[in-house]
């Protein structure tokens, strides 16, 4: 039997969900392309292929349509050439191919100046950011954020003041990260641990929380100790809630990324960015920015997969094990998840 499009909280077949995950893509991408290569739906500019007798035209410059409009008048009055030309979008909005060219020379193509970095150099640079400001703020963040969570002393101690700090804009602390660490990588950094460990430890505190308390009972009656009880039953509760959360976090990560790098010395995509709409090219722009997109996609994509390998028993992994794309219909029960046991201390 065909399941319904819009059944509420229902599973979606494999083939379906490829289907509806392609058009969330094409859809904007559609959108584009009817506003780039369409002349009536926008295209308030005219480039210009024939300036004629037009005292400021140039052949290839972009002229906005009434000032096109209002000189060949002019020429016309005069009984001049009249100037032509094709209707056409602002430089700041490439079209598709213009944009995907771009992604394919930034990698090719030396950048303008020699001292200005390539645009993989420039990826890597942030990436590297990246990296460093989430592993330190999640080695502090994940723990407190259990003890939090575990233990409701240690949330009373330290998530007012938790709650308190993640209302302040990590980007204001720029000036004294930069006083305080310099003007190169460190202040960066410290911008992206800012915007994330606050919200990490709330977020990984109220996952604690959600442990079925029926497995506490369980090893309490079995006469755990409280060790025991955070080491061998809380964290293996929450260990993939955990993961989630922390695939969540990441993005957020991403989203301080460009604030960060203008702090101090500008550098990685941030600057690379800057120079080339100090360039005027927009494609090189928005080439980056997709890429942007591209690796923190890949980056969850990855995530995703290894959490279906850490955690095999999760339904999502049970459902992955069929094609992603074309997969077949579930013909067998799927096995069931494996008991979380609490392990009794000696």
């Amino acid at each position: 039997m065909r399941q319904p499009w819009l059944r509420i909280l229902g599973e979606l077949p494999p083939r379906r969900r490829a289907c509806l995950a392609l058009v969330s893509f094409l859809g904007p991408l559609a959108l584009w392309s009817i506003v780039s290569y369409v002349p009536f739906i926008w295209h308030p500019m005219i480039r210009v292929a024939d300036a004629g007798d037009a005292a400021w035209f140039s052949t290839g410059e972009l002229v906005e349509r009434e000032a096109f409009a209002d000189e060949n008048a002019r020429i016309r009055g005069e009984g001049g050439h009249l100037a032509t030309g094709a209707r056409a979008n602002p430089v700041f909005l490439p079209p598709p191919h213009a944009v995907l060219r771009a992604m394919v020379t930034g990698f090719t193509a030396p950048p303008a100046r020699p001292e200005e970095p390539w645009l993989h150099q420039a990826l890597w640079h942030s990436i590297t950011v990246i990296f460093w400001g989430f592993a330190v703020s999640s080695l502090i963040g994940v723990p407190l954020g259990i003890l939090c969570g575990a233990l409701p002393s240690v949330a009373r101690l330290t998530e007012p003041f938790v709650e308190f700090f993640r209302y302040l804009p990590a980007p204001a602390f720029g000036a004294l990260a930069v006083a305080v660490l310099g003007i190169h990588d460190a202040p960066k950094v410290a911008i992206i641990f800012v915007g994330t460990f606050f919200q990490e430890v709330l977020v990984i505190a109220n996952s604690t929380r959600r442990i079925d308390p029926a497995l506490l009972e369980a090893a309490q009656t079995l006469g755990a100790s409280r060790r025991a009880l955070l080491y061998r039953v809380i964290v293996p509760g929450i260990i993939t809630d955990v993961f989630n959360d922390m695939r969540v976090l990441l993005g957020w990560a991403w989203t301080y990324l460009i604030v960060a790098e203008l702090i101090g010395v500008s550098s990685g995509i941030t600057f690379f960015i800057n120079q080339q709409a100090k360039y005027r090219a927009y494609d090189k722009v928005f080439a980056s920015i997709i890429l942007i997109g591209l690796i923190g996609l890949a980056t969850d994509v990855a995530l995703a997969w290894l959490g279906r390998r850490l955690f095999p028993w999760l339904p999502s992994a049970r459902a992955r094990r069929r094609l992603w794309l074309f997969g077949t219909r579930r013909s067998a029960a799927p096995p069931e998840a494996p008991e979380l046991k609490a392990t009794v201390s000696a």
